[in-house]
């Protein structure tokens, strides 16, 4: 079942987010302990001129839930510069019948209606989510055919948004949501220090560390 499959996904990520938990985020961030270095930059959907910040979530995960009002505030200032995209997780189970319910609403135009109500849905409501048929029929509330929806969510293009998404979890070496990926090659973790808004700080950290680079290279170019 699917709702067993979310509490068992969720288990196994306490000891991670727990970390999210405690802690300040006025510190400096630290490689290895706010964010690692990947070995090649492997960006989602790169684009000229942007930096790129793509979340990995859940909507079976507390945590990213307790994280989205962070993220929501956040998102509304982000310099012209920098690209923010959603990616659930989408390993199989309840990770994929929720990633392709976040990939239906998308391209249904759904999101700004239903993404921080799903949350709600699962973690305050505790709304029992057993199968595909179920998730869409939550979207009923929000003028859709559940049919329709439960339709799109197996369609090609959802099909195709998944199987990217699988393919760039273990690329990123993703251990737990939520966590944020930074123009492709810095992965960004909560620890005891900086906690779940402290991500933010630190991928404000390496969005500054990118911009940096990319102006010291465009110097070099013109010489």
């Amino acid at each position: 079942m699917i709702r067993r499959m979310a509490l068992l996904a969720i288990a196994s990520l306490l000891p991670i987010a727990a970390l999210a938990q405690t802690g300040s985020d006025d510190s400096t961030p630290q490689e290895g302990r706010e964010f690692t270095t990947m070995a090649s930059a492997q960006p989602m959907a790169p684009v000229d001129g942007k930096i790129e910040v793509v979340e990995v979530f859940s909507y079976a995960c507390i945590h990213c839930a307790n994280f989205e009002p962070y993220v929501k505030s956040w998102k509304k200032d982000l310099p012209q510069d920098v690209n923010f995209i959603y990616m659930p997780m989408s390993q199989g189970g309840s990770w994929e019948a929720f990633g392709r319910a976040f990939y239906a609403a998308e391209s249904m135009g759904l999101l700004d209606k239903t993404h921080e109500a799903l949350f709600k849905a699962v973690h305050i409501d505790k709304r029992p989510f057993t199968s595909l048929s179920e998730i869409a029929g939550f979207y009923k509330d929000y003028g859709v055919d559940p049919k329709v929806f439960e339709s799109t969510m197996q369609s090609f293009a959802v099909n195709a948004k998944i199987n990217r998404a699988r393919q760039l979890a273990p690329r990123w070496m993703i251990q737990g949501t939520p966590s944020l990926v930074v123009a492709g090659k810095y992965r960004v973790m909560a620890s005891p220090v900086s906690g779940l808004p402290g991500m933010l700080k630190t991928a404000e950290y390496l969005i500054d560390r990118e911009r940096a680079a990319a102006k010291a290279a465009q110097a070099t170019a013109a010489k």
